[in-house]
């Protein structure tokens, strides 16, 4: 009982975990674990409409996945942190491992 995590902590990692179960979220942390990109550029690459992008993006800023910076009238958007990385290869290796999926 004592090495459990308590319950706050486990919603907390639950919401994280959930940033995860969406393709198109999916998508655009990959795109961004490579470089650093605009709305439009995200959007070209994955070849999903900008609404949509834009829509994901304000769930993964909400959730600190991401962050961004303004230059002019343009917004970029970059992974805030390379443990978010690290938790999407080890998905990549797991899945990509494992015989169920």
């Amino acid at each position: 009982k004592y090495y459990l995590p308590q319950e706050k902590k486990l919603n907390t990692l639950a919401d994280f975990f959930s940033m995860f179960s969406d393709t198109t979220r999916l998508k655009i942390i990959s795109a961004l674990s490579i470089s650093e990109m605009c709305v439009g550029d995200i959007s070209k690459i994955l070849n999903i409409n900008q609404t949509t992008i834009s829509h994901q993006l304000k769930t993964l800023k909400s959730a600190s996945i991401v962050k961004y910076r303004r230059d002019g009238k343009i917004i970029y958007y970059s992974i805030a942190d390379p443990i978010i990385n690290e938790c999407l290869s080890t998905g990549v290796d797991y899945v990509t491992n494992v015989s169920y999926f």
